[in-house]
């Protein structure tokens, strides 16, 4: 049962387009024939010694395929997996290898052993294919799994980011009001719940990252005095799905160099879909902090910009300015 489990769809999908393949190449000389002869009896003929000759060759590929070659090869026990095909290939050609060659018409056998040769010949072909396959198959999983580790980890570098964030707006916040306080608490609450546990899987229903992204906002905004004015727009169908905290780094950015405690100051962020493109903006006040302020250190925006080319690669475009009246303009095209 437990072998069961870990087949996917996938690994169902591949075995079934190997064996239509396989039961092609078998099938070929027969349905050559019908085609060019139209004689059934002729044709069934072509198919029974096709069979004979070939289904050894499918047997040695699919042993090498789904067995010797990850059991034995990829574990680096070349001795045993070497010695497994020889007999499985002996095994699978008895009859060739064994027939009585005394029998046969001395015209015939230098033909004769041409013909085992290159029955030989193609089972080691059908193992060599097997292992290049399985081979590139290993390479696309390596590569698959660095790609989520290296995804998995520039969103957990997300994570800590806004909770520092959010942990200091409601530092401030005690200072004056208990009572928003607490309500800020219980928005961090929903915060960290959906960054924990809903946020787990490839792509998440867009609806959940909106409701993040007006909390977030809105936790914000308690930093924000009266000279510093916020907008946000989401106008977006709620049946699409997207990346999990994709833009949350941009507000962040926004937040933390569009805030300004002595001159006003604008955030305006907004996420709209056009033509199955989604399109998020975001432009704010352009107040660089001092060099002596690390906090974030820009690491938000380059994560930003790799998990697009991991995830949306070809399919988003970025823009980044600082516009002739002082205002930081980013824009990101998405196509779903």
């Amino acid at each position: 049962m437990k072998i069961l489990e870990k087949i996917e769809r996938k690994d169902v999908w591949l075995f079934v387009a190997q064996l239509l393949l396989l039961s092609l190449i078998v099938l070929s000389p027969g349905l050559i024939n019908f085609f060019t002869t139209h004689d059934l009896g002729l044709s069934w003929g072509a198919l029974v010694v096709s069979a004979y000759w070939l289904m050894p060759m499918v047997i040695v590929y699919l042993v090498n395929f789904y067995v010797l070659v990850p059991v034995l090869y990829f574990r680096r026990k070349r001795f045993l997996f070497i010695a497994f095909n020889v007999l499985l290939v002996m095994a699978c050609n008895y009859r060739i290898l064994l027939a009585d060659i005394s029998e046969i018409p001395d015209k015939w056998k230098v033909g004769y052993s041409a013909f085992i040769m290159i029955s030989l010949l193609i089972n080691v072909m059908a193992i060599v294919s097997a292992m290049s396959i399985r081979y590139m198959m290993r390479q696309q999983e390596r590569k698959q799994q660095e790609v989520e580790a290296e995804l998995a980890w520039l969103k957990n570098q997300i994570n800590p980011h806004f909770l520092f964030n959010t942990l200091n707006n409601i530092s401030c916040l005690a200072q004056i009001d208990g009572d928003e306080t607490q309500e800020a608490i219980m928005q961090l609450s929903d915060l960290l719940r959906y960054a924990m546990y809903e946020t787990n899987k490839p792509k998440v229903p867009i609806s959940g990252e909106l409701e993040f992204m007006k909390n977030y906002i809105e936790l914000m905004k308690l930093r924000c005095n009266e000279m510093t004015r916020v907008n946000y727009q989401f106008t977006v169908n709620n049946n699409k799905e997207i990346a999990p905290l994709l833009f949350i780094s941009l507000i962040e950015n926004a937040f933390k160099h569009g805030m300004n405690s002595n001159a006003p100051a604008s955030i305006d962020i907004s996420l709209t879909e056009e033509d199955h493109m989604l399109i998020f903006t975001c432009d704010n006040s352009n107040n660089p902090k001092p060099t002596k302020d690390r906090s974030g250190s820009g690491i938000g925006l380059e994560n930003t910009h790799r998990r697009l080319d991991l995830l949306y690669a070809g399919r988003y475009q970025w823009e980044q300015a600082i516009t002739p009246d002082n205002i930081y303009h980013v824009k990101i095209t998405l196509s779903l």
